[in-house]
């Protein structure tokens, strides 16, 4: 799916899998109802792996046609990208999501949710309770048929040095295969399962992860998928939820599940977020993976809200 569909005037709505799968790609600015405008957005290179900081952008505000475009090709280009400094409610960042697809709750409902706002996890640590384990590498919700194209984190609490999120671009990880082992996963699929967050949710009480009573049937996808928006390829298996290639045992695929996410994960491969109060941080799930990093206890305040928009069948 090329920008120029994303933005488009007037209601457009792509079907990715007609039995699964319903992406709403509406025009933003017909949502927003701000035609026009100079963008004054800027975007400065984090790292030399993935991640934009940008500025000159108020989300909390409409959005001109202009801007809007200019944010999604830097999410095409860098992946991850950082606005400083903004102060959303719940439906200001709904509506920021609605420009990468349609807001959608979590499937396995893992955590509360903002009241009257299905579609806004809250993620919080406080004084006596943690927040759920997510310090492993992993793509959001992978294991449904059709995974969220897009995540994000508004930071509203924030311990002093501690609780960073790091990123790795899969573009690159797939790239920087051997050709070798770029033939032997090109065609591969790979089995994704929930059953890890509802055994991480059992494991840990007392922490603001909710009880899950059941997960859907495994989802199967390529190895090696093409992004929509860019036509490149990324590697799509992670740690978390990928527990098999198709057609072998956990045991078989171990081996070279284990050196994938070693490969991906190098730290040249690698952004590190140092959250600040206000940050917004979107990033592409279907081109990288994330780890939230658990270095604090419960006698600190970490409190984020989480929206995901909704992807297509991984192809």
């Amino acid at each position: 799916m090329m920008r120029s569909e994303i933005l488009r005037a007037g209601e457009r709505v792509r079907t990715a899998d007609a039995e699964h799968c319903v992406v709403s790609v509406a025009s933003y600015n017909d949502r927003q109802r701000n035609p026009g405008g100079l963008s004054m957005m800027e975007t400065r290179r984090l790292c030399g792996a993935l991640g934009a900081e940008v500025s000159g952008v108020d989300l909390s505000k409409p959005l001109s046609n202009t801007t809007a475009r200019d944010i999604v090709g830097a999410f095409h280009e860098h992946l991850v990208l950082v606005f400083r400094g903004q102060s959303l409610d719940p439906a200001a960042q709904l509506a920021f999501t609605r420009l990468f697809g349609e807001p959608s709750e979590h499937p396995l409902r893992t955590r509360a949710n903002v009241d009257g706002y299905p579609e806004v996890l809250v993620i919080e640590t406080r004084p006596g309770r943690m927040g759920a384990r997510n310090d492993y590498w992993h793509s959001d919700i992978s294991h449904q048929e059709c995974p969220p194209s897009a995540s994000i984190l508004h930071s509203l609490a924030v311990p002093d040095g501690l609780g960073d999120t790091m990123f790795c671009n899969m573009y690159r990880a797939a790239e920087t295969l051997s050709t070798g082992m770029q033939r032997l996963l090109d065609g591969m699929e790979a089995v994704h399962s929930g059953e890890a967050t509802m055994r991480r949710a059992e494991q840990e009480e007392g922490t603001d992860a909710l009880r899950i009573d059941s997960v859907p049937p495994p989802a199967t996808h390529p190895v090696l998928r093409t992004h929509p928006g860019t036509g490149r390829r990324a590697l799509f298996v992670n740690p978390h939820f990928t527990v098999s290639f198709e057609g072998m045992t956990q045991e078989e695929s171990a081996p070279l599940l284990d050196y994938l996410a070693e490969h991906s994960t190098r730290p040249e491969n690698v952004y590190r977020h140092r959250w600040a109060v206000g940050d917004v941080v979107i990033w592409d799930n279907r081109a990288t993976m994330h780890y939230a990093i658990r270095d604090y206890d419960d006698t600190i305040h970490r409190k984020h809200h989480r929206t995901t928009a909704s992807g297509e069948r991984p192809v």
